[in-house]
């Protein structure tokens, strides 16, 4: 649920939201209610049949799927949530998408803006930045599970694009429509992921250091644990150091 290309930082920032399992489960519910306004069922609409995958991956219960995915066809009442993709730049001038599914549209757009402005950054118009990325299935495997050889055979075998070494860790990008070919494959193959969804993928990235790169990871703390951000990304690299003190 973030973007990062930096894969210590995914990893720990990753590591502590799966930690807030009640958040987890919140944010999958959503996007289940939103993905069922397209249909209930998940064999005619991969949208939803990715973000079941995603909820019972984290072991959610099965009523609770289907609950969500009443309210998302309107078989059962609460599902009024707005979908809104917000677009700004933090500390350094890094670009930021901040996506937020919310029942109260106008609450949530100025408290992000607040948020990007009390934190060294502005939020912008409607495709100032969304240009710098591309809308991609984003994986990651640790290499301990697997080989850059095995990898490679199955993701070119599932329709896959690129594979790229972060550190001992493997990050498989691919176009959306390959992505559960992808996850079905290294699930075949019992490889773990560490983590595996459809992401916004920055195209290029700026290097942050110092109280900047803190900055940027402050802003970027904030906007994980607002209640409505159901993910974040950021065109931004920042080192090791910087980011165990975040």
């Amino acid at each position: 649920m973030s973007g990062h290309s930096k894969w210590a930082t995914i990893k720990h920032k990753k590591a502590a939201l799966d930690s807030k399992r009640g958040k987890v489960f919140t944010r999958l519910i959503k996007e289940i209610m939103i993905a069922a306004r397209n249909g209930g069922d998940p064999d005619s609409n991969a949208r939803l049949r990715t973000a079941i995958t995603a909820a019972k991956a984290v072991s959610m219960p099965a009523e609770n799927i289907k609950r969500a995915v009443m309210r998302g066809t309107g078989e059962l009442e609460g599902g009024q949530i707005d979908e809104i993709l917000f677009e700004g730049y933090g500390p350094g001038g890094a670009a930021v998408l901040v996506n937020v599914a919310t029942d109260n549209r106008n609450r949530t757009v100025s408290e992000i803006r607040h948020m990007f402005s009390k934190n060294g950054g502005n939020m912008g118009e409607v495709g100032s930045v969304a240009w710098m990325f591309e809308r991609k299935s984003q994986i990651f495997v640790d290499g301990a599970n697997a080989t850059e050889d095995q990898l490679m055979a199955i993701v070119l075998d599932a329709g896959g694009d690129d594979i790229r070494d972060h550190d001992g860790t493997w990050e498989i990008l691919s176009a959306p429509e390959a992505h559960e070919a992808l996850v079905q494959a290294l699930e075949k193959a019992k490889i773990p992921t560490e983590s595996a969804e459809i992401a916004m993928v920055p195209k290029n990235t700026i290097k942050l250091e110092g109280k900047t790169a803190q900055a940027m990871l402050k802003l970027y703390d904030l906007f994980e644990e607002h209640d409505d951000v159901q993910s974040v990304y950021g065109n931004y690299e920042v080192d090791e150091d910087v980011e165990a003190l975040a």
